[in-house]
């Protein structure tokens, strides 16, 4: 039997997100089985590098399956893109050892979070960026940043209620770039709890907004309680940009 590897592109606003639900046609990990079982006349269940939530987008979600089928890496290939939707496109299929598995092989994920910053809302920026109207201080913002960076227990900074795995991650990098009114806020890190990327960024918005002060970061490590941290940004403005393995 084969391990397949691929590397996934989507635009996630149609979608419920990345995890089966049921019977529904509206994830992400649905249509792709779908396609595959299509072609290689096989059931086949693929294993994802994570979820992403409802909304959020990706450049470069990783799973792989396993298959009998004898189709060549570049046939399938052109045909999952041929039967998956546009919004939904296969950038790479490659073989790898049967011992490599999506998720628990991942060293390193990054993501990006796209903020339009202007009074006034962008018509072609509302799908893939969070609109906030009032001027942002980057300077306050890139102090948040440095405060979140490096290795801490992110309970507080995650939607989940308790955990009995650890809640101690990594985050090797927060960065600011602007282009114009876009502003990108890009997190590097070993790997994140359920919407944490989402809450570290509500976070740093309403320090750069001023009506948190900085020092809440170190409340809420000391506490691990969500509600004394920022709010949850929307998922549209979230990407997946790519997952590291060793």
């Amino acid at each position: 039997m084969r391990n397949i590897k691929i590397t996934i592109e989507y635009d996630g606003k149609r979608y419920l997100g990345w995890q089966r639900l049921g019977d529904s046609d509206k994830t992400i990990q649905g249509r792709i089985e779908a396609v595959l079982t299509q072609i290689t006349g096989e059931k086949i269940e693929i294993i994802g590098s994570g979820r992403t939530d409802a909304g959020t987008h990706a450049r470069g979600q990783v799973a792989n399956f396993k298959t009998d089928s004898s189709l060549t890496s570049d046939k399938l290939l052109n045909q999952l893109n041929h039967y998956l939707p546009w919004d939904i496109i296969v950038k790479k299929v490659e073989e790898v050892p049967e011992r490599f598995h999506a998720r628990y092989n991942a060293t390193g994920k990054q993501y990006s979070y796209y903020v339009w910053n202007n009074p006034i809302p962008s018509a072609f920026e509302r799908y893939y960026s969070h609109h906030i109207s009032q001027k942002l201080d980057t300077t306050k913002m890139n102090s948040a940043c440095r405060m979140l960076e490096g290795t801490h227990d992110f309970l507080g900074f995650s939607s989940l209620k308790k955990s009995k795995k650890t809640t101690v991650r990594t985050i090797k990098a927060i960065t600011i770039t602007s282009e114009g009114d876009l502003l990108q806020f890009k997190f590097e890190g070993e790997g994140f709890l359920y919407n944490m990327v989402r809450i570290m960024m509500g976070t740093i918005l309403e320090i750069g907004a001023g009506t948190l002060e900085a020092k809440i970061i170190d409340d809420v490590f000391m506490s691990k309680t969500r509600k004394n941290a920022g709010m949850t940004v929307p998922a549209q403005g979230l990407f997946l940009d790519c997952v590291e393995y060793k």
